[in-house]
């Protein structure tokens, strides 16, 4: 069996080995003819896969170890009878340590307490959960917007959109959905960026395109709002960089991106590929958890959130200005540049652990 992959997708070689001939390349090199003799190919959010790809190939599955799959023309899969998997959930936690880390870092740049603060959640699923537990245990006041959930849940809760419009913080969890009752591109465009209260700070960290990126960057000149934080941004890695400039805190989309989650990713596509094929798994990854220093270990046991403690223990797991600061050495580079900049940013990621010892606690809130 011959098995094409991105090779930045983390242990891709050690999983796959397993079932077939692993050959594994950079994302520019995976082109219709190298895939033309394929069984499987596996893919990240940069690699677009359809008919223009797949087209006259071999390829019976393909894989995407990703919370996303706007990068995937599913109904040319299912046309051609091609199984597909992806990773919902995988960077679940990721991405909410992520935005601790950054509310964490934002309130003490402001010298404020998140305690008493309101966080309104955009899209409850995976990721939307575990970061309202985060706030809730922070001792911020939680209100939840998902109008599919809303409809099919009968547990109370999810307000409409127009009613999180004057929360403190305003964090997006929704996949990207260009058409539809449940569209979300440019959900937040300049209208809805205008009703938001002057003192809201957006965050972002599902996909560019969710914000009018222009109306939010005529929102933050204007002072329209408080701030932004963000992760994604729209035309990838083309990105805005007076928007960038804009931003509280901005990162080349590495919310998800803590080793921990890339494994889980792998594990879960390989596990969809075995079943898919109906071959024995034979891979099972071992990835040990981090120590957890005194500070931090001391702060799980009991439970008590004191936002300087919490602070701190995070810092020794992750310090988000320190993506901050690398993206935002892209001003220094050549505008013909700033693309591939960005790409090897996320690239060239470094290993970052989860650090679920203090943030597992919140799953109690």
């Amino acid at each position: 069996m011959k098995i094409i992959a991105d090779k930045n997708i983390v242990l891709v070689e050690q999983a796959f080995s397993q079932i077939g001939e692993v050959l594994a390349v950079e994302k520019d090199e995976i082109t219709r003819a190298l895939v033309r003799d394929a069984d499987i190919l596996l893919v990240r959010s940069e690699t677009k896969v359809g008919e223009k790809l797949l087209s006259g190939s071999g390829v019976r599955f393909v894989g995407s170890p990703t919370s996303g799959f706007d990068h995937i023309d599913r109904e040319y899969l299912a046309r051609g009878d091609i199984g597909f998997a992806h990773a919902p959930g995988s960077n679940a936690n990721s991405v909410m340590e992520y935005v601790l880390a950054a509310l964490l870092t934002y309130s003490e740049q402001r010298n404020e307490a998140l305690a008493g603060k309101t966080l309104g959640v955009v899209g409850v699923g995976n990721i939307g959960s575990i970061v309202a537990k985060m706030g809730r245990a922070l001792g911020m006041t939680v209100l939840l917007n998902d109008p599919p959930r809303a409809r099919t849940n009968a547990a109370p809760g999810f307000l409409p959109l127009d009613e999180l419009m004057q929360v403190d913080f305003l964090t997006l969890h929704v996949p990207l959905i260009r058409t539809g009752f449940d569209a979300t591109y440019h959900l937040f465009d300049n209208a809805r960026i205008g009703q938001l209260s002057p003192d809201t700070v957006l965050l972002n960290t599902a996909r560019g395109s969710v914000v009018d990126n222009d109306a939010l960057k005529s929102a933050l000149r204007g002072r329209v709002i408080q701030d932004a934080i963000l992760d994604v941004w729209e035309n990838e890695p083309e990105i805005d960089v007076e928007l960038l400039n804009l931003a509280a805190l901005a990162t080349p989309h590495i919310a998800g991106y803590s080793f921990d989650g890339k494994v889980k990713g792998t594990r879960m596509i390989y596990e969809a590929a075995c079943e898919y094929m109906a071959l024995d798994q034979g891979w099972q990854p071992e990835l040990d958890s981090p120590e957890l220093p005194d500070s931090a270990a001391s702060l799980a046991q009991s439970g008590v959130f004191d936002e300087a403690v919490l602070r701190s223990a995070v810092r020794i797991f992750y310090e988000v200005w320190e993506d901050d600061r690398n993206l935002r050495g892209i001003n220094s580079v050549p505008h013909a540049k700033r693309g591939q900049y960005f790409w090897k940013l996320r690239r060239n990621y470094g290993i970052r652990r989860e650090f679920g010892g203090v943030s597992g606690i919140f799953n109690k809130a």
